[in-house]
């Protein structure tokens, strides 16, 4: 029997480092916000799966406006997010309840896939976690204050978002004391004392952080319209 799967999407930025007065998840991308984008891939994935939206208090607003002007009314369970993304997905967390798979992504990855989204389900089916990420495209070194040295970019991940994992396991895992250590889900899930299991992501599915990374996203979004 198939557990019941669950998405976690946490969208808390404020935009600082794109140099806008809008937090990022809301600015605009090929004609809608970026966060609706990502909330729709994952309703495309599939339109029965229960997707908590974790927002800042102020944020809410902006989101139903959103709703509103899009047409957008699939059901959403919107929770408070936290001062920290570690207190915000352990607020969303306490939305869920049971046996379960549940997939944490960042609202600020509109263009993670359907494939994506269904391949972490299955493999957290089987190994408790699934973590997508990708390979290193260019050299890498090692620095102090002092030297540099190569190393083996073969060994490295660049680690994306969604991270699944077994529902129980996670909230466990998220009982622990936040430390600023602790970056991703899947570095709590292992100070946790769990294994974490790798699949490959995709490059497309880029986080918006920056100026360039919005020019990047739209062009991607634009050619992916095409075909």
């Amino acid at each position: 029997m198939s557990l019941p799967e669950y998405a976690l999407i946490v969208a808390g930025g404020k935009g600082t480092r794109i140099k806008s007065r809008l937090p990022k998840q809301f600015i605009e991308l090929n004609g809608k916000p970026i966060l609706l984008h990502t909330v729709e891939a994952f309703v495309r994935y599939s339109s029965t799966l229960s997707i908590v939206l974790v927002l800042p208090e102020d944020d809410v607003a902006i989101w139903n406006n959103i709703c509103e002007k899009f047409k957008f009314n699939h059901p959403i369970h919107l929770q408070k997010g936290g001062e920290t993304r570690f207190q915000s997905v352990k607020n969303g967390l306490q939305l869920l309840d049971g046996e379960g798979l549940v997939a944490i992504h960042d609202g600020v990855r509109p263009l993670v896939s359907e494939d994506i989204i269904g391949a972490s389900f299955r493999l957290a089916a089987v190994h408790k976690s699934a973590v997508a990420a990708v390979r290193l495209k260019e050299s890498i070194r090692i620095t102090d204050q002092d030297n540099t040295k190569a190393v083996d970019r073969s060994r490295y991940r660049l680690i994306q978002t969604p991270q699944t994992f077994e529902l129980q396991l996670i909230k466990k895992a998220y009982q622990q004391k936040e430390d600023p250590g602790l970056t991703d889900d899947a570095s709590v899930a292992e100070r946790a004392g769990n294994i974490i299991s790798l699949f490959e992501g995709s490059y497309e599915n880029i986080k918006i952080t920056t100026q360039e990374d919005l020019v990047v996203a739209e062009a991607l979004m634009k050619d992916r319209f095409k075909k």
